[in-house]
């Protein structure tokens, strides 16, 4: 019975993990892509002046594809006034070099991204070049406000570029980000791992004491049966006096 109790716990806390280990199992799909980046590609150097670079509606170039990664930090959480550094990976799969120019960031409301909370640093880029067929990582830090509520938002990166000195701007990410106190370094995500191996050892620790009752119920003893000689019945000498075989065995006795 404690068996099953374990069983049946157990596979609930870990369809419970499925959404977690997804986004496990996703960010290192894409930290591997990074990866590869960064074996064949080029960086750019980052400029020290900081450009405002306003909102340009450009649009994307089907031959750029991008992808972003928070490195060691699957939870992406944001430390309030403090930076947190992110990895966008780029891949020019066209004819003609793509000649990167900037990253910017923002911060939205998770419920209306036209309620802008703020606009983050852009970082500009000198000589950063991405030839055809080939793969480039640049990094990207920014602090959100110290002042800024901790909390869900939605934070959306773009990085510029030029083709043939046709702009374009592509996506990189457009996604949620946990904003905490700086301090506070606990998660959703280590809060549920933490209660999740708190539960497992309490379901180990049952089965354990189950295993233990059922073991120590085998090995008990069984009662003890005592057998001796047994005393002649007086009542039945009684009964048997005055008959025949009373006088029997007194005869045989004075024969002795």
């Amino acid at each position: 019975m404690a068996m099953k109790i374990f069983s049946v716990f157990f596979f609930a806390l870990l369809f419970l993990a499925s959404p977690f280990l997804q986004v496990a199992r996703c960010q290192s799909e894409a930290e591997a892509d990074v990866a590869e980046a960064v074996e064949g590609g080029d960086l750019g150097i980052v400029g020290e002046d900081v450009q405002d670079f306003g909102d340009p509606n450009y649009s994307s170039a089907p031959e750029v594809k991008t992808v972003c990664v928070f490195p060691k930090n699957s939870a992406k959480l944001v430390l309030a006034g403090e930076q947190t550094e992110l990895l966008v990976g780029m891949e020019n799969i066209g004819e003609s070099p793509v000649n990167v120019i900037a990253i910017k960031a923002s911060v939205h409301l998770p419920f209306d991204h036209r309620m802008l909370v703020q606009n983050l640093t852009a970082v500009a880029f000198n000589n950063a070049t991405v030839p055809p067929s080939v793969q480039a990582t640049f990094p990207y830090v920014f602090a959100v406000s110290k002042y800024l509520q901790p909390g869900t938002f939605d934070l959306v990166g773009s990085i510029i570029y030029d083709i043939d000195q046709q702009p374009y701007q592509s996506t990189f990410y457009n996604g949620t980000i946990e904003v905490a106190e700086a301090g506070v370094f606990l998660s959703v995500e280590s809060v549920f791992l933490v209660t999740l191996g708190i539960a497992l050892l309490v379901l180990l620790g049952l089965w354990l004491h189950g295993q233990f009752q059922r073991i120590t119920k085998k090995t008990k003893r069984a009662p003890k049966v005592e057998v001796g000689t047994r005393a002649p019945d007086a009542s039945l000498d009684e009964w048997l006096q005055g008959t025949a075989y009373t006088q029997s065995a007194s005869k045989s006795k004075k024969k002795k």
